[in-house]
């Protein structure tokens, strides 16, 4: 039902942005609108055409409702209509949302969605308001058009989506705090989660009572920013074309900025086609791991990552139990986490081969290309609108299977659980 919800929203997005009114020329082909409408839809940011140039006010407001839509869930935004329509829901359309939001309990599914919506909406009202005023006193823009900024981008950016309305994205703002920190701060928020921002509004000075999701999340996300951002910094400094014609300062905040996109953002501050190749393998990297899961985030999720990384401390130290922050980890949890992966490096490393075959591009630009597109990043060296009408299918394939992918898999491994009646003989064979 999830996949079919969004499969429909797709079709409606695609079908609008192929209206003449969706556009301020020639008419959008049907790869430009269905690419633009899976891109906005998986909350991902990869673009064929120039967003503030080739799409009229209504299609951007057509891309706008995608990423809302799609940044909230589809099924949860449904439920949620039929929520307040009804005030009841039956037990089918509980269970539908359960798998979408991450709903601990079926019992939850009105609080869940009703604290989803509401954080949605006061923090994207807050950055909005803030990147408005910027917009407006900061940069001589109308009242209008500034409101339509920071409402743009406010939700872009919360819901982890990295469409812009500028063609250069944020590098006309590279050095300024008070438009690139409020996207950082909705980006983070965004990636972290939705359960872990409804515990921390009760319970942020209470991390001992914090749950093994919450505290995972939490201590993830902040491991990966400071190495991200050591890292990036580090590695950009002297480079001329990204960091080293900046200001300390300035190098400072768009290694922060650089650092925080991969989350799974997809805005970018300083040109990425000219990053140094090992910073693209550290975005990479940061791109497959992703944020939190229940959340506006892609990728692998910071929760699997771990899960990997503990297994693997267990096992290195003789560990009969995978333990993580205090807490054991049931054996089912380690097959599922090992699966999402094996089968998400797979998908990856299938999709970059068929690119490589398919386009004249090298191998570190295409695989930044589909790693960007599977966790729902949005960030290119500059290639997506020169790959052939073959390669952007994949691309598009990556982008849906990156939104609902993880979540329909993890949520099919935790409800397919079956005893056996009998065991197999025992036998090991050799590792390594």
């Amino acid at each position: 039902m999830i996949a079919l919800a969004f499969g429909g929203a797709l079709a409606l997005g695609t079908a609008l942005l192929s209206l003449p009114i969706a556009v301020q020329g020639r008419s959008a082909t049907f790869i430009e609108a269905l690419f633009t409408a899976t891109s906005a839809l998986c909350v991902t940011g990869h673009i064929v055409v120039d967003t503030p140039v080739f799409w009229s006010p209504f299609g951007q407001v057509v891309i706008l409702a995608l990423i809302q839509v799609g940044g909230f869930g589809v099924m949860s935004l449904a439920t949620l209509l039929g929520l307040l329509v009804a005030r009841r829901l039956g037990l089918r359309t509980r269970l539908t949302a359960v798998s979408e939001t991450h709903t601990v309990a079926v019992g939850d599914v009105r609080r869940v969605l009703t604290g989803v919506a509401l954080i949605t909406l006061i923090t994207q009202s807050i950055v909005a308001t803030a990147l408005a005023l910027r917009f407006w006193l900061g940069y001589g823009e109308t009242g209008g058009q500034a409101i339509w900024l920071g409402v743009f981008h406010a939700i872009s950016s919360f819901n982890n989506a990295g469409f812009a309305l500028f063609s250069d994205s944020l590098m006309s703002f590279v050095t300024d705090p008070w438009i690139c920190l409020p996207i950082c701060i909705a980006i983070i928020l965004g990636g972290l989660g939705f359960p872990v921002i409804m515990e921390l509004r009760r319970r942020i000075l209470l991390p001992r009572r914090w749950t093994l999701n919450t505290m995972t999340v939490v201590v993830g996300s902040a491991a990966l920013l400071v190495f991200g951002t050591v890292a990036l910094t580090a590695l950009e400094w002297s480079n001329p074309a990204t960091l080293g014609a900046l200001p300390p300062a300035g190098r400072l905040l768009a290694g922060f900025t650089m650092s925080v996109m991969p989350r799974t953002a997809g805005f970018n501050s300083i040109d990425v086609s000219q990053m140094h190749e090992e910073s693209w393998f550290i975005t990479d990297i940061l791109m497959f791991i992703g944020g939190g899961p229940a959340g506006t985030a892609g990728g692998l999720k910071i929760t699997t990552f771990a899960v990997l990384f503990f297994i693997i401390v267990a096992e290195l130290r003789g560990d009969t139990a995978v333990n993580m922050f205090g807490k054991r980890l049931p054996r089912s949890t380690h097959r599922e986490a090992l699966t999402v992966a094996l089968l998400a490096v797979a998908l990856v490393v299938g999709s970059t081969l068929a690119i490589m075959l398919l386009s004249p591009f090298s191998f570190d630009r295409v695989l930044f290309e589909v790693v960007s597109a599977f966790a729902t990043v949005g960030l290119s060296t500059g290639i997506t609108a020169d790959l052939p009408v073959a390669a952007q299918l994949i691309l598009i394939m990556l982008m849906f299977i990156g939104r609902l992918g993880p979540v329909l898999l993890g949520s099919a491994l935790a409800l397919t659980t079956q005893k056996r009646m009998y065991e197999l003989p025992k036998e090991r064979p050799i590792i390594g």
